[in-house]
């Protein structure tokens, strides 16, 4: 992994040598040189390892997940705030399967320091409201579960906030 300010230093440098090449007259090699160079840009603000970490989430492969979360050396140095967002909302989901209390830190991190994707956003405080439901901290999961409620702008998670509104008037 490099580090984020040595990939703007790479692009900087492969942008220079492309436009070398538009003014040598090589306008083919000036044009591949610019698409490489967005490869390390798009890496600047989408981190490798947090993208293999999300492919091996979604085959629920918790372990493969934990491999690749744990080659991000130090996470507040390496990483731009919405990438410290993803990698401690991929460990909060993780740690949700085993410990609440670990998982609950995670997640209120990564809302805190912010997620790209509104879903994302829901499902993270949908997952804080369950932590809260049981723990019995009834009005601060009602008020995740009306957040969420209004982030999932696709209704993708409705039947989960149903039915954890349901569970939340027996309580």
């Amino acid at each position: 992994m490099y580090n984020k300010n040595l990939k703007l230093i790479i692009a900087a440098l492969i942008i220079a040598w492309a436009v070398f090449e538009f003014v040598k007259g090589h306008i083919g090699n000036g044009i591949a040189l610019i698409l490489l160079s967005l490869i390390f840009i798009f890496f600047y603000f989408r981190n490798e390892f947090i993208l293999m970490a999300f492919l091996r989430m979604r085959k629920q492969d918790f372990e493969g997940t934990s491999k690749w979360l744990n080659k991000i050396k130090n996470p507040e140095t390496a990483l731009i705030p919405k990438q410290q967002g993803y990698y401690n909302y991929l460990h909060g989901i993780m740690a949700s399967q085993t410990n609440l209390t670990v998982a609950e830190k995670y997640l209120k991190k990564a809302v805190k320091l912010g997620l790209t994707m509104d879903y994302d956003l829901a499902m993270a405080k949908l997952t804080l409201a369950g932590i809260s439901m049981q723990k019995r901290r009834k009005r601060e999961a009602q008020a995740l579960l009306k957040e969420a409620k209004q982030l999932d702008k696709q209704n993708m998670m409705a039947d989960q906030i149903k039915m954890m509104q349901q569970q939340m008037k027996r309580i």
